[in-house]
């Protein structure tokens, strides 16, 4: 084999150009030629070489420079089509289509009973043509004359010895004999009487003679000599009276190519079959008229799965995509493509298919739009992404705002189909806008369908805005007055729960759906029940999760405030002895509870706008000289109330402690200390504060009374202890309802009260002391002078130091 191929480039190389390349040699049946695979050179297109080696089969030579004449001269749809050739003094070259020698198919008995009768219908038609309209004789009639080509058309070949029965010296009376395997398919009376007998008898006989010979070949696989002719058994009944008419041992009496196919054509006869109609109609489609085309299409979709998927696929295939296209098939030639293109490989698929569905897609027909829609299932997965995202899909997107519903509704249900195909901008991107005009469609139907389709493609979604996007469009189509879109709502919020957060489930979803538990549907209360049970099985989960607290363990104590199990049991001992009282004190700490939050909440002092600043003192001090841990000065309404009350004397010279409690300017640094310290609070501070707060009305206009009351409550200690048991106790609140009460009677002996803020450092009419003087406008402390006594008494001092709740009563107390 590689001595040959390098022979054949040699012999090229010295003789005229020849544009194909050979490729591998092709087993043929006895014959003077040597066929080859080859390509074209300038495209890579597929052919076949048929070589003649003059050298090595000169005496054959006469039979090669026939057929080659004949092959150029002799044109039809059933002859080998010839691309080129080249004859020097060394060989003889045809390049032809690309072709196959049926006797593999034959001896592989591969051919259907409908192929074979669709292969030996075109070989009777291109014989009748060659015997009637060329006034020839074939001569070599038989199976290794026969090729399929690319499109699983038969094609008729062997012209080595074909000849016009005009010319009285052809070639077929010298060289008949010649040919090669002859002796086989020789007819009786050129067997008894040599080739000269052609002359007396029709011209057609020994071609009809010989066309019998490769029917019985074709449906036997084989044939052996003349005295099989007789068996018929697997001939078709139908074809078997004119099959005998054709090997009849009188050349006279013989049917001809041209009767033969007559015959066959007859309604219910041979070769009346949908395959052979259509390959009459494929090649006029384009001429055809509506009518005429409709009945090609509709005998063309009934075909069968065991015709030729070759001829489909090159013959079929072409010619309904140019009908579709340009010759007005309709959607019905475009349904047929389909089919055929199911049978396809990819590769073909890519180069004979996706081109002109890509232009189709470009058509404004709705017709075809809607055609093409439907079918987009059947070859998507066939199509490139990179086609279908940047090529297809933009003009798919027309369809959105298309005038017809029809091809509004196909369009939003071949996102489906495409969806894997495209990329995740286009998605996110050019689809969900239009989705969003197709969720505000007129038409309920396709505001239903926009709800479904978004509930199937959520997991194709971007992550960052998919939960916004589902959230919008499902609780718009909630309030759809389409009972079925709110329906479809409901079923896409069920499948589509993973994708929601814990918050939304439980603060926008639920509340969304709720309404729906009393539609006046119970198509839609059934399907609203079953969301709202999927949405609370979420929410029971995320529960399940969640943390009993999310208070730090040093701060999740409880506040002052706050009644606790024991007390409230103690109060509701101490009290009618009912359930109500444990009520009562239950219900008394939420409340006040839920008043010291508030406090706590308003952080800062509030300030009129344009108040005066805060006068400082004479001496400039505002550091403290005790020992002791400074407080937290109270607040302005508090020294407000006093500064009214009291009218002190011009300051001395010498700062006291005084000066320190309204002087210090530092603002809280801490939320926590708005609170105070709870272990420093005494009786004064709980008693003063409350009065303060009750009575600031009152204050402003009987400063001397505010003074006795605060005085008062200073001075009966006892009365107050009972309120705080510790440092860590919560206060009793009915007990300090009564302790308030305790305070307001007159005090015994009618003994006027001393202002807030001073203490007597002596007891009697004649005893002589030191008055400290509180708070004043000035900030002030003011000595006055009295009669001295050698042994003093010991001085109770008042605490002074500014409480919390003091600060904060006051201050909320004033400024409301």
């Amino acid at each position: 084999m590689d001595f040959l191929k390098s022979a054949v480039a040699s012999a090229i190389a010295k003789g005229p150009p020849f544009p194909y390349t050979f490729g591998d040699k092709v087993d043929l049946d006895p014959s003077i030629w040597t066929l080859y695979n080859g390509t074209r050179r300038e495209d890579g297109s597929n052919c076949s070489i048929f070589s003649f080696d003059i050298s090595a089969n000169r005496s054959a030579l006469p039979l090669a420079k026939n057929a080659l004449k004949k092959l150029r001269t002799l044109r039809h749809p059933g002859v080998i089509k010839v691309l080129d050739t080249v004859e020097t003094d060394s060989y003889i070259y045809i390049a032809t289509e690309r072709l196959v020698p049926l006797s593999w198919h034959v001896k592989r008995k591969s051919l259907s009973p409908e192929t074979a009768k669709w292969g030996l219908y075109s070989v009777a038609k291109t014989l009748g043509f060659i015997n009637s309209d060329a006034s020839s004789i074939h001569g070599n009639l038989k199976v290794a004359s026969v090729y399929t080509s690319e499109s699983g058309e038969w094609k008729l070949g062997g012209f080595e010895v074909l000849s016009n029965v005009k010319d009285d010296d052809a070639v077929i009376y010298r060289y008949g004999s010649v040919v090669p395997d002859s002796g086989r398919y020789t007819p009786p009376e050129l067997a008894n009487g040599g080739w000269d007998a052609i002359k007396k008898s029709p011209h057609h006989a020994v071609d009809s003679y010989d066309f019998g010979i490769l029917i019985y070949e074709v449906f036997n696989g084989s044939f052996l000599g003349s005295d099989q002719l007789a068996q018929t058994k697997s001939i078709p009944p139908s074809m078997q009276a004119s099959y005998k008419r054709l090997i009849n041992a009188n050349p006279k009496a013989r049917l001809s190519a041209a009767h033969f196919l007559e015959q066959g054509l007859r309604t219910g006869s041979f070769f009346d079959s949908p395959l052979i109609k259509l390959t009459e109609g494929v090649d006029n489609l384009g001429v055809k008229s509506e009518t005429e085309r409709e009945a090609f299409l509709e005998d063309l979709d009934q075909l069968s799965d065991d015709f030729p998927e070759d001829f489909f696929k090159m013959k079929v295939l072409p010619e309904l995509l140019k009908s579709v296209e340009f010759g007005g098939g309709g959607p019905k030639a475009f349904g047929v493509v389909m089919k055929i293109a199911t049978k396809l490989s990819n590769e073909d698929f890519d180069t004979k298919v996706t081109p002109v569905v890509v232009r189709l897609f470009g058509n404004p027909d709705r017709a075809i739009r809607v055609c093409l829609l439907d079918n987009l299932p059947l070859m998507v997965d066939r199509l490139p992404q990179k086609v279908v995202n940047d090529k297809i899909f933009p003009q798919i997107v027309a369809g959105f705002t298309d005038l017809a519903p029809v091809v509004r509704e196909q369009t939003l249900k071949s996102v489906l189909v495409i969806i894997t195909k495209l990329s995740d901008r286009t998605i996110n991107g050019d689809l969900l806008r239009y989705l969003a005009k197709t969720a505000n469609d007129e038409q309920p139907g396709i505001r239903t369908n926009t709800t479904i389709c978004l509930g199937k493609i959520a997991k194709y979604l971007g992550t960052s805005n998919r939960a916004k996007v589902l959230i919008a469009a499902f609780t718009r189509s909630l309030r759809d007055p389409f009972v079925h879109a709110r329906n479809a709502s409901l079923m896409a919020l069920a499948v589509t729960v993973e994708y929601f957060s814990d918050e939304d489930c439980a603060a926008r979803l639920i509340p969304a759906v709720s309404p729906l538990l009393i539609d006046k549907e119970k198509l839609i209360r059934d399907q609203a029940n079953k969301t709202i049970d999927v949405y609370l099985q979420r929410i029971r989960k995320a529960q399940h999760d969640m943390p009993e607290t999310v208070i730090p363990p040093e701060t999740a104590q409880p506040r002052m405030s706050t009644p606790q199990p024991a007390e409230v049991a103690a109060a509701s001992n101490s009290g009618s002895g009912s359930g109500s009282g444990a009520v009562a004190a239950a219900w008394a700490g939420w409340a006040i509870s839920s008043f010291t939050n508030k406090l706590s909440s308003a952080a800062g002092e509030m300030q009129p706008n344009g108040a005066p600043s805060p006068v400082p003192t004479a001496s400039g001090l505002s550091a403290p000289t005790s020992t002791t841990t400074p407080k937290r000065p109270t607040s302005s309404s508090a020294s407000a109330l006093h500064r009214q009350a009291l009218k002190s004397p011009p300051p001395p010279t010498t700062p006291s402690m005084g000066d320190s409690f309204f002087a210090d300017p530092e603002p809280q640094e801490d939320d926590a200390d708005a609170w105070g310290d709870m272990g420093d609070m005494d009786d004064s501070t709980a008693g003063a504060g409350d009065d303060n707060w009750g009575a600031s009305s009152e204050t402003l206009s009987r400063p001397s009374t505010s003074a006795k009351r605060s005085v008062s409550s200073s001075s009966k200690p006892a009365a107050n202890s009972t309120l705080f048991g510790g440092d860590d106790d919560e206060p009793d609140f009915a007990g300090w309802l009564a302790a308030q009460a305790e305070k307001k009677k007159p005090l015994a002996g009618g003994s006027k009260a001393l202002p807030k803020g001073l203490v007597k450092t002596g007891s009697g009419a004649g005893t002589t002391g030191t008055a400290k003087v509180g708070p004043s406008t000035t900030g002030v402390k003011k000595t006055l002078p009295i009669s001295k006594k050698p042994t003093p008494a010991p001085v109770k001092k008042i605490d002074t130091k500014p409480k919390a709740d003091v600060d904060e009563d006051d201050g909320w107390g004033d400024g409301w």
